[in-house]
């Protein structure tokens, strides 16, 4: 399918959009780069192809648009399914109902917990970091001994989701003052087996830059709100 036109539409540190990429890396598809500036204007593109939610990331293949990250990655998996190319999700109907359960899971605790490392205060921000680490800790025990979420062999959709995460756990760690190494330490070797995996290592946001980011927001907020 080297002639299909494919299109990411995405902001640079979005872990959504970072799976997707991660994908299509993962599986050797050559795609277009869009970046898109969601706090400024979006483009007519973006409005365009996602015209319900106006948001990114969006993979437009062949001039067809498909929004919503974990979506995007089911469509990446059934369209590039030949031999040659990792499967996302597992053929048995149980175990790609399982993918789905963690991956949604994922997206439901890690990203709600891990913002409220950094945007929350006291008690609440105690609360945040114990449910963080609580969620880790369950994902580590799935984990188990395997080499990655789908299995021994290769990553899967499971992998690609949390690990889109990984770029951020610098920043909630340093704000929330903790450390993943000391309460995670096989999930972290788990993230250091995907970064050793070129697609993945070079589709993923730069950590300190990330916290750049973090940091200027928060010291506007502080200006402006006085905490």
């Amino acid at each position: 399918m080297s002639e299909e036109k494919v299109v990411v539409l995405n902001f640079w540190p979005s872990m959504f959009g970072a799976r997707v990429i991660m994908a299509l890396e993962e599986k050797e598809i050559k795609f277009e780069y869009k970046e898109e500036d969601v706090f400024g204007d979006k483009t007519d593109l973006l409005l365009q192809s996602n015209p319900v939610h106006k948001k990114i990331p969006v993979l437009i293949h062949n001039g067809k648009p498909v929004c919503e990250s974990n979506i995007i990655l089911e469509y990446i998996d059934e369209v590039w399914n030949n031999d040659k190319t990792l499967r996302l999700l597992p053929s048995d109907p149980y175990e790609k109902a399982k993918c789905r359960f963690w991956a949604d899971l994922i997206d439901k605790k890690v990203f709600d917990a891990g913002r409220r490392t950094w945007t929350k205060k006291g008690k609440e921000q105690e609360e945040a970091k114990r449910e963080f680490i609580e969620t880790l800790k369950v994902l580590e025990t799935e984990l188990g001994e395997k080499v990655y979420f789908g299995g021994n062999e290769t990553v899967s959709m499971v992998d690609l989701v949390l690990i889109s995460y990984y770029p951020w756990f610098h920043t909630w760690e340093t704000i929330g003052g903790f450390s993943l190494e000391d309460h995670t330490p096989k999930l972290m070797d788990w993230v250091r087996r995907c970064l050793a995996r070129p697609a993945i290592s070079k589709s993923l946001p730069d950590r300190l830059k990330i916290l750049g980011r973090v940091s200027q927001i928060i010291k506007l907020h502080e200006f402006f709100y006085g905490y």
